[in-house]
C-alpha cells in the first residue's frame, strides 16, 4: 500500500512540476538542432518571444501540440533522457523495451505540456537568460534563465544541454533545484519495482491514454 502511495504521490508532483515548466519550456532553445554555430544562449533569446507570441494567442489544442512539436521537441535527447529516468534498470531492458519507454516518454512530454499550456497564462511572462561563457571546446553547458510574471515570484530554469554531432541537444531541465531526471527517476522506479519494465511501458501508455483523451 504505501509503495502504491508514493507512485501515486510521484505522479502527482510530477504533474504539478511541469504545470510550473510547461509554458516555460516553450522559451527553450527551440533553434539548437537547425543552428548548432549559434551560441546556446542566444538560440534561447531569440526563440523566447517568437514562441511566447503563439502561446499568448491561441489555446487551440491541436495548434499548441503543433508548436511543442516543431519548436520544442527537436532540440531533446529523448534517449539520454529516458536512459537517465529508467536508471540503472535501464540495462535490464530489451532493445524493444528501450524504443517502447522512449517513445511513451516522449509522448508523455507532448500531451502534458499541451495540457499545461491551455491552462496557463502567458501574457505577462518574460524570459531573462543569463550570458553563457562558452568556449570551443564546450560540448556540455547549462543554460540559466529566469521566467518573470507579473505579480508572481520569479522562478529559476536551467536547461542542461550536451552536443549530439553538431546540433545541440536538452537533456535535462532544471526548475528552481528540481531536476525534471531525477524527479522521474523517483516515480519510474516505484511502477519498476510493482511491475518490472512492462508495467513501466503500461503506466506510461496509460497516461497517455488518460492525457489525450482528457
Amino acid at each position: 500500500m504505501r509503495r502504491d502511495e508514493n507512485t501515486k504521490k510521484g505522479w502527482t508532483m510530477v504533474r504539478k512540476w511541469y504545470f510550473w515548466i510547461a509554458a516555460l519550456m516553450l522559451t527553450a532553445p527551440a533553434a539548437l538542432a537547425q543552428n548548432a554555430a549559434m551560441a546556446p544562449d542566444v538560440l534561447v533569446k531569440s526563440t523566447a518571444d517568437e514562441v511566447l507570441g503563439v502561446i499568448k494567442n491561441t489555446k487551440d489544442r491541436k495548434a499548441l501540440i503543433e508548436v511543442v512539436e516543431k519548436k520544442v521537441l527537436p532540440t531533446f535527447d529523448f534517449q539520454a533522457m529516458t536512459r537517465m529516468a529508467v536508471g540503472r534498470h535501464w540495462r535490464d531492458a530489451s532493445p524493444a523495451q528501450q524504443q517502447s519507454l522512449e517513445n511513451a516518454f516522449r509522448t508523455l512530454l507532448v500531451t502534458t505540456y499541451t495540457q499545461a499550456l491551455m491552462q496557463s497564462n502567458s501574457a505577462q511572462q518574460s524570459v531573462e537568460v543569463r550570458p553563457l561563457m562558452l568556449r570551443p571546446a564546450d560540448d556540455d553547458v547549462t543554460v540559466r534563465t529566469t521566467v518573470r510574471d507579473s505579480g508572481a515570484k520569479p522562478i529559476a530554469v536551467d536547461y542542461r544541454l550536451s552536443k549530439v554531432g553538431s546540433a545541440w541537444k536538452v537533456y535535462d531541465v532544471v526548475v528552481e533545484n528540481l531536476s525534471l531526471v531525477t524527479n522521474y527517476r523517483s516515480t519510474f522506479g516505484s511502477e519498476i519495482g510493482k511491475g518490472g519494465i512492462d508495467g513501466l511501458i503500461k503506466s506510461l501508455e496509460a497516461k497517455n491514454r488518460q492525457n489525450i483523451a482528457g
